[in-house]
């Protein structure tokens, strides 16, 4: 199994190869292809939602998360509310990022917090197609890379990508950083993940991805660059930067986790989790559930063993691995594990290089009944009781 940072070309880290600039030109496809299945789930979504008497705008932009992220914009990170099972949830668990542009969006123009937040979501998803397309072609070529970019449209909680939430940024920043990284750009690759550290808890993946990526190198080439040593320093600075002051609004340097333990989040190694899927294995229907959950589980493992025995360069293998034992071993509202796991786009990287192989039409045909289920399944998640 290789651990290096992929395919090395004449050179890489110092200047673009023409393999890099023909991926650049070719990543329209990409781009093209995530936009039509994402287009393909909001039409789904706007029928249904019509059908059940719901207004689809309002569950992309006003609903769930979306308001806590406009709640930050409209008063600061002042607003706590009680729940109905006695629990303090405090805004502090949401990262600044999302809101800061929602903010300046607001401030210069006519958009509300919501809509400022799907605009960046509507900006964030293409530029993450983008990012990953140049991963996939940089390691398996432009049909890799092009169908990764389609399956991450197509995964079941896609939809996500389309709302007010800050997956889709997420997913942008960390793509492009873990690009980066395996193309030797480290200070590039160390701003972007400072600022996926300023978007999401799981920001830290990235910034350990980078420290991978560097000791590879470093190993490989026995020195350590200024640029190398930059990027990793300032890798995590994002994600500490914001888990320090909240501590410092809480009067405890481990205020941040304090926060999350207030919202029922914690690591328990996945013990709340499987005992959520156990509980979910008797009775009709709640067995469906629990089968669902326990095949989407193992399916995750599969693909992570998958990555592994195929040789995927050690930052995206330790960022994969660190997204999913965050959204897995930690207990938790257990409806959105599917969507914390929506960033670990390296899981799909087997499947884009096995439809890859196959020809056109029916890889093709793949994708295609793989988006038409996601619409449906989309739409259908939405407009239940949430919330993804």
């Amino acid at each position: 199994m290789s651990v290096g940072l992929g395919p090395t070309r004449h050179g890489e880290g110092a200047t673009r190869t023409p393999a890099a600039v023909s991926g650049a030109r070719r990543a329209w496809s990409a781009v093209g292809a995530f936009a039509a299945i994402r287009a393909l789930g909001l039409l789904a979504l706007a029928l249904w939602s019509r059908a059940d008497g719901k207004d689809a705008h309002a569950l992309l932009s006003a609903r769930w998360d979306s308001l806590w992220y406009a709640r930050v914009v409209e008063s600061g990170y002042d607003f706590t509310l009680t729940a109905p099972d006695g629990r303090v949830l405090s805004d502090l668990a949401f990262f600044p990022l999302l809101p800061w542009l929602e903010r300046a969006l607001a401030a210069v123009s006519p958009l509300g917090p919501g809509d400022a937040g799907l605009l960046v979501s509507g900006v964030a998803g293409p530029l993450a197609a983008w990012g990953l397309y140049l991963t996939g072609h940089h390691l398996h070529g432009h049909r890799a890379g092009l169908l990764l970019a389609a399956l991450w449209a197509a995964v079941p909680v896609g939809i996500v990508q389309s709302m007010a939430y800050s997956e889709a940024l997420f997913t942008a920043l960390a793509a492009w950083a873990l690009y980066s990284v395996l193309r030797r750009r480290w200070v590039e690759a160390g701003l972007l993940a400072s600022l996926a550290g300023l978007t999401r808890p799981v920001g830290l993946a990235v910034a350990a991805a980078l420290w991978a990526g560097a000791v590879v190198e470093a190993r490989r080439t026995r020195r350590v660059d200024a640029r190398m040593l930059a990027g990793a320093v300032v890798a995590p600075l994002g994600a500490a930067g914001y888990v320090l002051w909240v501590g410092a609004r809480r009067g405890s340097v481990f205020g941040y986790l304090d926060v999350q333990a207030e919202w029922g989040n914690g690591f328990d190694g996945g013990l709340a989790y499987g005992t959520f899927i156990v509980d979910h294995l008797g009775g009709w229907p709640v067995v469906l559930a629990g089968l669902g959950l326990t095949a989407g589980t193992a399916l995750a493992l599969w693909a992570y063993a998958r990555c592994v025995r195929g040789g995927q360069p050690l930052p995206l293998l330790v960022y994969t691995g660190i997204v999913m034992a965050l959204a897995l071993c930690s207990s938790g509202y257990f409806g959105s594990k599917p969507r914390l796991l929506l960033p670990a786009f390296p899981l799909l990287l087997p499947v884009a290089l096995a439809l890859s192989r196959m020809r056109t039409a029916r890889a093709v045909a793949v994708v295609a009944a793989l988006s038409l289920a996601s619409a449906a399944y989309g739409a259908s998640w939405l407009n239940g009781s949430g919330p993804p």
